[in-house]
């Protein structure tokens, strides 16, 4: 059974490998020791937009970031001198299967930064491809196992459903209309297969959701059978701010969604703009900070729990 976390839990993430790599600066293939110091420098402007928005009213016991080892260790070490919540990510970039970032030494790499949370991010769809769908379970109990046994770093999993081709024949491709009316239905029984297999996240990454009821579906899930601690945050997606605004509004509505994980809405045109030259790095910070500080206060305005 898991520890749960049910704090208010608001992250800033910014672990993005793969596209920072070729979506923020076009490279593919090795990075020169150059191109990963100027990642670095651009994922060390999203932490200061972060250190901006708790030194300006931000409460930081409830706020934390997502950055992931290879370009942000200096960050990770940092941010947990701070006493800020952090979280790294275990998985591979940009993989269809999940797999272990650094294979069989993925302990070694959770032990050294002690992480707040160790996170996954995860393609799982359960009328998918079966094989691929236990492969993936049985690595993700071991990880589960692991962190529930070593009593350290806390469980983040990030669940993502991509849509089948069938599943989206049945909404004539439409996938607005298969987030609202298949992948909820499909987010629910996956967490079911997954705690079924053995894997007990003590947070659930959850991907936005436009219907109340669905919210509540997702938690009541998540918290079955006395995972009663087990809870729930919002992701972003990448989507634009009006978007997000409805998510966040939506499931701070429910009690056991504790708060969200927006990252690109926050900072990926910021960190274009000073990439451009269009903007300094202080205006870029300032941005990070103001929207994330935003989201923040749109989620405790709406949010039903009592923090």
């Amino acid at each position: 059974m898991p520890r749960g976390y049910s704090k208010p839990l608001y992250i800033l993430p910014f672990d993005h490998r793969g596209s920072f790599e070729s979506g923020m600066f076009g490279w593919h293939g090795d990075l020169t020791q150059e191109q990963t110091q100027q990642i670095a420098s651009a994922k060390r402007v999203i932490y200061d937009g972060f250190k901006q928005a708790i030194a300006s009213g931000v409460d930081r016991s409830k706020a934390g970031l997502l950055v992931d080892e290879q370009f942000g260790a200096q960050i990770l070490r940092d941010a947990a001198a701070e006493g800020f919540h952090t979280a790294c990510p275990a998985e591979k970039s940009g993989q269809a299967e999940f797999d272990f970032e650094y294979g069989d030494d993925f302990r070694a790499h959770i032990e050294t930064f002690h992480p707040t949370f160790c996170k996954v991010l995860v393609r799982y769809n359960p009328e998918g491809h079966e094989a691929t769908n236990r492969q993936q379970a049985e690595r993700l109990r071991i990880l589960s196992d692991y962190l529930a046994s070593a009593q350290k770093s806390l469980f983040m999993f990030e669940l993502l459903v991509p849509a089948e081709g069938v599943q989206l024949e049945r909404v004539n491709g439409d996938k607005k209309a298969y987030d609202l009316e298949i992948r909820p239905s499909l987010m629910v029984e996956t967490i079911k297969e997954l705690q079924d297999a053995g894997v007990e996240p003590d947070v659930w990454k959850i991907e936005g959701l436009d219907r109340r009821e669905d919210c509540e579906r997702v938690v009541a899930t998540a918290r079955r059978n006395g995972r009663d601690n087990v809870g729930c945050i919002i992701l972003g997606r990448g989507e634009n701010e009006q978007k997000v605004r409805e998510w966040l509004s939506t499931a701070a509505t429910v009690d056991g969604f504790i708060g969200f994980a927006v990252g690109r809405t926050d900072f990926w045109q910021p960190l274009v703009d000073w990439r451009d030259g269009k903007v300094d790095r202080a205006s870029a910070v300032d941005h990070i900070a103001a929207r994330y500080k935003e989201f923040v206060s749109l989620f405790e305005s709406k949010s039903v729990s009592v923090f």
